[in-house]
């Protein structure tokens, strides 16, 4: 009901975009509308009744902003590129160190692992409901000349599609709001694999006249309902990989599972705002080049999982007791304040902002949940104060970011964090970027407290801090972009063969080393993309391919008299090493240990993509080769991947 509500809102508002964008005008009454021309650019059409006039070159592109949570700036873009290709998906992100399951909105394995973005506190963990969950960092806000609206469709997978839509405009140069929805249902090509997944989004975004109070803020709430099949019987594994005529309808495969379902919701609310006590004007161009500010950022954040399932399955699960409760949510809240002092000036230290911290958590049942359980505590609750600072500075073409915080005490989100980037820029010919990260915090909830009507689920654990350090480099250019990190970790957490979680003794030693370089010739081009992975410490829990290879070769033309289409056609080859991957669990919605089954298989993928001006048509064939080679393809053991599929969509920008 929640998701129907929230998506009809959205809808509501777009209507009334497009009956505004689309109203009679009467008399000489005026009215500006914005569009992208055959060449991507941004022009304006003057409408005064029935007259209408282009005026080329009045409004850019570059007045259509996007502003990331770090403030970095970008632009709404309607061009074509094999990116674009790549970010074609329901995650909207190049997903290249991901193996996705066979329909849409479902989870990803691992194939690669970053620690870059490593957050500050503990999780509540099901890390593999979480994989398409907007955080915090993940949030836009915008900043446009006119009501701007973009539209993404996708079909799902034989009955269902991805709507993404996008709303936004300005009230006033100084206000901005957006509403943003993506719903997903896909029934999937398996029984019980039916996917529904809804992330709202609602931004503003408000600065005084003279920018002396600034408030920015958003609100989201995301819900992720998956029917869980527990992948194919031992008989149905047998006729897929045997190719027998008469499952070919996949549908006709038996799953361990027929009745079990799980979802994954949360809410949360943020408002970060500052006011400017002082600030010294620059005489010649009146802009501030230093002041002083004093800031607060609240955050709410609370996220629930449930396991539901009718029949008791202790061939699959072993022994259950259950308590009688229907209630069987374990839930996590997340409070924090935050109050800061920023100066910033840009002659002497560029920003500096001294910031506290303070952080009130609770997780945890409501209940007993088995009644063999050994568990003596139903939540884990307390609160922490932490201090820390961030500096970010630019010194000729050094561009110096740094973020620490420390956690003091002896609770659950004690710990510390530090980041550090250092960025050299050569007059766009090449960035080189290097960065540090070095963080100790809890391992996620769900490995210290979890509860189950079956027995073997039931832990109370009091396990040490995870420490993560990690180096990187990057270096990207128009000739080549590259990528290392080497990362240590101690007292990694992982849940092992019998799906319970462990820390591990030794440390974990992990390479990874990533390059790209497209070659183009005329209308042609080869894009190459190649990851080397090596644990040389560790590599009994911590489990990846040793090389992850994509290439795609395409081609690349305007169409038809005039050049009102460009098109992208081409075909894209991705293979991974043979490795044991890890196993997804639906019970604990993460992916444990095992060490019985190799997986590593290439797939071939053929697309064609258009752009007829502010709209790009996506039509992929995914697996096209499935059809005759052997059926060894898989997103997890039992879990086979996507067979021939053929799928289109489009995205659609209106700028009113």
């Amino acid at each position: 009901m929640k998701k129907r509500i929230v998506l009809s809102f959205c809808c509501f508002i777009l209507a009334l975009s497009t009956l505004y964008g689309q109203r009679k005008l009467s008399g000489n009454e005026k009215r500006e509308n914005t569009f992208i021309n055959e060449n991507g650019e941004i022009d304006t059409i003057r409408t005064t009744g029935a007259k209408k006039v282009i005026l080329s070159g009045k409004t850019k592109y570059t007045d259509y902003k996007i502003f990331s949570h770090n403030r970095d700036t970008t632009y709404i873009d309607t061009t074509l590129t094999l990116q674009k290709e790549y970010k074609f998906n329901y995650l909207r992100t190049d997903n290249f160190e991901l193996l996705g399951f066979h329909n849409q909105g479902q989870t990803f394995t691992n194939l690669g692992y970053s620690f870059n973005n490593l957050k500050k506190l503990p999780d509540i963990g099901f890390t593999a409901k979480q994989v398409s969950y907007f955080d915090i960092e993940d949030i836009k806000y915008y900043e446009v000349p006119t009501t701007t609206t973009e539209i993404l469709y996708r079909t799902g997978l034989q009955q269902g599609q991805v709507l993404d839509a996008l709303f936004t405009l300005n009230f006033s140069e100084r206000l901005n709001v957006s509403f943003s929805y993506k719903g997903l249902r896909s029934l999937g090509a398996y029984r019980r694999a039916l996917v529904s997944n809804g992330n709202f989004r609602g931004t503003f975004h408000y600065r005084t006249k003279e920018n002396r109070y600034e408030i920015r803020g958003h609100l989201t709430s995301q819900d992720f309902f998956h029917q869980e099949n527990g992948g194919l019987t031992t008989e149905a594994l047998q006729n897929f990989i045997d190719e027998d005529p008469n499952f070919d309808q996949r549908s006709r495969l038996d799953v361990n599972l027929n009745d079990a379902e799980s979802q994954f919701d949360s809410n949360r609310s943020y408002i970060e705002h500052s006011y400017k006590l002082l600030a010294s004007k620059d005489t010649i161009n009146d802009k501030d080049f230093s002041n002083l500010k004093i800031g607060h950022v609240f955050t709410n954040e609370t996220k629930n999982y449930r396991f539901d399932q009718a029949t008791v399955r202790t061939d699959i699960f072993g022994a259950a007791n259950a308590s009688g409760t229907e209630d069987n949510i374990a839930e996590s809240i997340i409070m924090n304040n935050e109050v800061n002092l920023e100066f910033n000036s840009k002659y002497v230290l560029g920003k500096f902002r001294a910031k506290a911290n303070f952080t009130n958590y609770s997780y945890g049942y409501d209940t007993i949940l088995n009644s063999n359980s050994a568990i003596t505590k139903l939540k884990l609750a307390g609160n922490a104060i932490s201090f820390g600072a961030d500096w970010n500075a630019k010194i000729k073409n050094f561009q110096l970011n740094a973020d620490a915080s420390v956690t003091p005490g002896a609770g659950r989100l004690a710990g510390n964090f530090l980041k550090g980037e250092a960025v050299y820029e050569k007059e766009s010919v090449f960035t080189l970027k290097g960065n540090l990260l070095i963080s100790s915090k809890s391992p996620n909830f769900n490995t210290l407290l979890h509860q189950s009507s079956y027995d073997a689920y039931n832990w109370q654990n009091d396990f040490s801090n995870v420490n993560t350090r990690d180096l990187g480099f990057s270096f990207t250019s128009k000739w080549i972009n590259a990528g290392l990190n080497f990362t240590n970790i101690d007292n990694y957490t992982y849940f092992d063969e019998n799906n319970t979680p462990q820390q591990s003794a030794d440390q974990i030693i992990y390479l990874k080393v990533k390059a790209n370089r497209e070659f183009k010739l005329w209308k042609f081009a080869l894009d190459n993309t190649v990851m080397y992975q090596n644990v040389s410490s560790g590599s009994a829990v911590f489990r990846v391919p040793e090389f992850v290879t994509r290439n795609t070769f395409y081609y690349t033309d305007n169409w038809f008299k005039g050049k009102p289409m460009l098109v992208n056609i081409g075909v894209t080859f991705k293979y991974f090493t043979k490795y044991n991957v890890n196993a997804y669990n639906p019970l604990l919605a993460e992916f444990t240990l095992q060490n019985e089954e190799e997986i590593g298989f290439p797939t071939f993928d053929v697309f064609f993509n258009a752009r007829v001006r502010r709209t790009r048509l996506f039509i992929k064939v995914d697996n096209v080769t499935s059809g005759f080679t052997e059926k060894n393809y898989f997103s997890a053991p039992n879990y086979p991947f996507r067979d021939f599929t053929i799928r289109f969509g489009l995205v659609w920008n209106w700028f009113i």
